[in-house]
């Protein structure tokens, strides 16, 4: 049996986990080696796109098939489909006006990802951004997997919330890649204070989500921040295969598509086959 302090700390490591990818994104190699990481990355992030839509999309029709059936109220599983919705386009069309107001500020013989405008620390801007937008897209996503760690808590179900915990730490582990991916074409390395930033963009809402769901269930806010996740997503998905196509030929490209992908699919069927 665990208190609920102790149930806080084991949210917070479930998202910290996240840090546990940097390393590897993080070492040196050549321009094909970057640009097939890169490809890694993007298939790590096509498996999140799936597995965040699969359980918005079951939440969402398990609610209006009980709603037609008679068994819920049909305005709340109504309510739960707008939602879905309304999460997939403020991930898509959100980031796009993001996109198109923050990152091109170069001149259009510039590519997206190459932009000569560096930060404080080196970095260019576009790719640091993206990075970001990644960060932004997972931690929605973690905050979802947050929410069912608190949840599973309160129901009294303390063996499916470590369960969760641990399976989710796992699975987090390498998604810290995934939000890597876009600096690996950088010369400069990322500061200690950017690494940081990103990792709690990323991992940081896992453990907001446990206090959430630990004193608050609500089903409209799993399926708001798993369906904008997946729209957020998809977006920096396309505008990282942009780039990398340009950098690597198609085939590598889809060759680290494909490992990333099934590497996502490995690691949750372990998480599956521990009962998470």
């Amino acid at each position: 049996m665990i208190d609920y302090y102790q149930l806080l700390v084991l949210g917070a490591i479930a998202g910290f986990t996240i840090f546990l990818g940097f390393p590897i994104a993080l070492m040196r190699a050549s321009s094909r080696t970057k640009a097939f990481l890169n490809s890694l990355a993007i298939g790590i992030l096509v498996f999140l796109v799936i597995d965040v839509f699969s359980h918005a999309w079951d939440a969402t029709t398990n609610a209006v098939v009980s709603s037609f059936a008679g068994e819920t109220p049909l305005a709340s599983g109504i309510a739960l489909l707008i939602t879905m919705f309304i999460g997939i386009i403020l991930g898509l069309i959100g980031l796009t006006v993001y996109e198109s107001r923050y990152m091109k500020p170069q001149a259009k013989t510039e590519t997206k990802l190459e932009s000569t405008m560096a930060g404080r620390d080196g970095m260019h801007v576009d790719r640091l951004k993206l990075a970001t937008m990644i960060a932004i897209g997972i931690g929605a996503h973690n905050f979802s997997e947050g929410l069912a760690i608190g949840q599973s808590y309160v129901a009294g179900v303390i063996g499916l919330a470590l369960i969760l915990v641990i399976g989710f730490g796992l699975h987090n582990a390498t998604e810290g890649f995934g939000i890597l991916g876009p600096l690996q074409g950088s010369d400069k390395r990322p500061s200690l204070l950017t690494l940081a930033k990103l990792g709690l963009i990323g991992g940081g809402p896992t453990f907001i989500g446990t206090v959430v769901g630990s004193i608050w269930v609500s089903q409209i806010l799993y399926v708001l921040f798993l369906s904008f996740a997946g729209g957020a997503l998809i977006f920096v998905i396309l505008l990282m295969y942009s780039v990398v196509i340009k950098q690597t030929s198609n085939m590598t490209a889809m060759t680290g598509i494909l490992m990333g992908l099934l590497f996502g699919f490995f690691t949750d069927l372990i998480v599956s086959l521990g009962g998470a």
